[in-house]
């Protein structure tokens, strides 16, 4: 993601309620594909915290481990990214590819996510090890192991709240946090059929409509 990005480091934006999609059990979600422009699927496991995360300089603030991260989480559960573009690829005038902080004004490229997997203490899994099959439409198109982000997901979180701490701004408990895709963003279209299937954690079953 950092090379299809052109960036060095993780890149972060705000998850809203509003972009949130449950799936119930197997059967498949509808999720209306006019909502979006571009939509890509990407593979990832999200952290619900029940207790907060605050970085260095912040009151009760301090360097953010691995440690603190599986201390403060809830559960652990499967979850996909929907990302859309709301700026384009290259620059239709220089040709140039659109450069990090074009992805950070678009709020990490970020439009929806999918939950409604297994929920598991990330005591008793050993993180890095998760993996996914991604299919579409019946056909394999990405598999990745969560070692993929930064050798292992919470990784990804300690490092987010250590970067919003200059700012002033804290990790939550009841917040949902998206560790970083483990496998490359695959196009959608209407009427396509996904699902990720992440072994012992269950899977998620979406359609665009």
């Amino acid at each position: 993601m950092q090379m299809s990005s052109q960036c060095d480091e993780p890149d972060y934006g705000t998850l809203l309620d509003t972009m949130r999609h449950d799936c119930q059990g197997d059967a498949v979600l509808d999720i209306p594909f006019e909502r979006f422009i571009a939509p890509r699927v990407e593979v990832e496991l999200a952290f619900i915290l029940k207790a907060p995360l605050r970085g260095p300089g912040l009151e009760g603030g301090k360097e953010i481990t691995v440690a603190d991260v599986l201390s403060a989480t809830d559960y652990v559960t499967p979850a996909i990214e929907i990302i859309d573009s709301r700026i384009e690829q290259f620059d239709r005038h220089t040709k140039a590819m659109r450069k990090v902080y074009d992805t950070i004004s678009d709020n990490a490229a970020n439009a929806g996510i999918v939950l409604g997997a297994r929920q598991a203490d990330p005591a008793t899994i050993d993180l890095p090890w998760c993996g996914a099959i991604l299919r579409q439409n019946g056909v394999v198109e990405e598999t990745g192991l969560a070692a993929g982000v930064q050798g292992d997901p919470s990784i990804g979180v300690a490092w987010l709240a250590n970067k919003l701490a200059p700012w002033g701004e804290s990790l939550e408990a009841g917040q949902v946090v998206l560790a970083g895709s483990f496998t490359r963003p695959v196009a959608a279209n209407p009427g396509d059929v996904f699902e990720a299937d992440y072994g012992p954690l269950g899977r998620l079953r979406f359609r665009f409509v």
